[in-house]
């Protein structure tokens, strides 16, 4: 059975998005982002670089890196959300998927955070949407509606969503974004990602107590 560790509200939102909407057998382990620890102890022991998510596959395997473990789980669930391999469309995907990791996820997490993994400050606020305006322009540009690539739902619609989720939480606008901003709403309208709002409850907070680590990331 698939085991996920997770902190809410972080990227690891995406594939247990894509768990619950798979049906495929999953258990979740929550992570404290502060303390680096789970149910059974230490959570470097899990992930040596202490952030979220892993996707444990056997008694001795774990995978890591957002885009990697939601193909993964595609893979298990027989390429329902994705495409066959000999085919542009599955070049196109892949393309979004490290796209959104590479151009959105890591410039979502602040550089000039005060100990915490999301901008949690005026300056880095402004500074962040400095960064992931045009690129989620760039999307926005490139979307097709409802989804992603078009009609089939695909294992980044779920990473994407955990962005236009943390634009939510920022505040940031989605004036100029209107199909980033209907995406959300198709996003938010499916059991999977309902059922996983409910689950996994408040996010990470943005205010931080003064021993929190500059380091906490997802």
């Amino acid at each position: 059975m698939l085991n996920l560790f997770y902190a809410s509200g972080t990227s690891a939102m995406a594939p247990h998005i894509l768990l619950q909407d798979s049906g495929l057998p999953f258990t979740v382990e929550k992570v404290n982002l502060d303390k680096k620890t789970w149910a059974a102890g230490n959570y470097n022991q899990i992930n040596e670089n202490s952030y979220v998510p892993t996707l444990q596959i056997s008694s001795t395997t774990y995978l890591t890196e957002c885009a990697v473990i939601l193909e993964y789980i595609s893979e298990q669930a027989d390429q329902r959300y994705s495409f066959d391999h000999h085919t542009a469309e599955y070049w196109q995907l892949r393309s979004w998927a490290n796209y959104i990791a590479t151009e959105l996820h890591k410039n979502f997490i602040s550089p000039f955070r005060k100990g915490n993994w999301l901008p949690n400050t005026a300056e880095s606020k402004q500074l962040v949407w400095q960064r992931v305006r045009p690129r989620l322009q760039f999307v926005e540009t490139h979307l097709v509606t409802p989804w992603l690539m078009g009609s089939q739902f695909t294992f980044a619609d779920p990473y994407l969503f955990v962005m236009t989720n943390w634009m939510k939480r920022l505040g940031y606008s989605f004036d100029q974004l209107p199909k980033l901003a209907q995406f959300d709403i198709n996003m938010r309208q499916l059991p999977s990602v309902a059922h996983v709002l409910q689950i996994e409850g408040a996010p990470h907070s943005l205010t931080n107590p003064t021993n929190r680590k500059e380091d906490d990331h997802d």
